[in-house]
């Protein structure tokens, strides 16, 4: 790990036992905490699948863009929100907690790096890096691990990103550099440099969320994009041929969920609470499942949850069911 003072060891995952058999098994029984710095992923078999978990305790990003801070202590909130759930994956699947990537120092240029690295450590051996935030700023590092991935490969491949989220993202950073609505942008500009397509897929925008320029940007990078209403509405065809079309064009996909995408009524613990956002209800869980069982995935994050804002862990419980349905629907290249 080329910046170890951004790295913290994870801490073992605690919760009920109802026995060791199979059958009675929870995933904290199942998790390996394992320390970057001191060890390696275990290597996996032919045809055996890992998730490497991977904290980004980081709210920096959204300190800068203005927002409500509090997303730092996201990827713990997760974690206890997580570690009860009953095994519902093959005996075979290697569950890993790779620890967390930290923010020193409003140092978030640093950490969005050292979060780079070990995204590209975990991809390199074979593992699905599954992070927890932390704020969008959490974006770029995931992403940015994930092309540089594909192009140690050498194999062409095209990496398609999926954000579902109430913005874009696509600010252009200012005097104070990155934040957590900078991320997609940055993404482009690295797209442009190295001469690879920008492929990008946002679902759930909102119009009072997103200026004209955001909009505008959007239009200039080919951006394609289902606003709420699609699912406030529930249609239901046009969400299914947008991602289908999408997943069509690209050979892999990184997804990220930006919690407050939901309305305030599913997820009140969020950096901008929206009173106006869409429900996880079944068609959402369609929309969702069918990026996950595509067979492409390359990497997925939980992003923006605040536990100092949540009420009941409401919002926790809501970002942990959706990883919940990652590891139940779990194809990934």
């Amino acid at each position: 790990m080329k910046k170890p003072e951004f790295y913290r060891q994870p801490v073992a995952w605690t919760g009920r036992i109802d026995g060791t058999d199979e059958e009675l098994l929870r995933w904290h029984q199942r998790m390996i905490p394992l320390n970057l710095l001191t060890g390696t992923l275990p290597v996996l078999k032919p045809h055996q699948q890992g998730i490497a978990f991977l904290g980004f305790a980081c709210d920096e990003g959204v300190r800068r863009n203005k927002g409500r801070v509090g997303a730092v202590e996201g990827p713990a909130a997760l974690r206890r929100a997580c570690s009860n759930f009953p095994v519902h994956f093959d005996a075979d699947l290697v569950f890993a907690d790779a620890g967390d990537i930290i923010c020193k120092d409003n140092q978030l240029e640093e950490a969005q790096a050292a979060l780079t690295d070990t995204v590209l450590t975990i991809r390199k051996a074979g593992y699905l890096p599954v992070l927890l935030g932390g704020g969008h700023e959490i974006t770029y590092g995931h992403a940015h691990g994930i092309y540089q991935h594909l192009q140690q490969r050498r194999r062409n491949e095209k990496l398609g990103l999926v954000n579902i989220d109430a913005h874009f993202d696509l600010r252009i950073p200012g005097q104070e550099g990155s934040t957590s609505g900078t991320g997609f942008w940055q993404l482009a500009q690295d797209c442009k440099l190295e001469g690879v397509p920008f492929h990008y897929l946002a679902l759930g925008i909102q119009a009072n969320s997103n200026t004209q320029q955001l909009f505008r940007i959007a239009g200039d990078l080919d951006v394609q994009y289902v606003d709420a209403d699609a699912f406030l509405l529930q249609d239901k065809v046009l969400l299914q041929a947008a991602i289908s079309q999408f997943l069509r064009d690209v050979d892999h996909v990184y997804l990220t969920v930006d919690l407050d995408v939901f309305s305030a009524a599913f997820a009140p613990g969020v950096s901008a609470v929206a009173y106006n956002g869409i429900r996880p209800d079944g068609l959402f869980l369609e929309c969702y499942r069918s990026i996950l069982q595509s067979g492409k995935l390359a990497g997925i994050d939980i992003a923006e949850l605040n536990p100092s804002l949540d009420i009941d862990n409401h919002t926790a419980k809501l970002g942990a069911s959706l990883l919940f349905e990652m590891a139940s629907n779990l194809h990934y290249h």
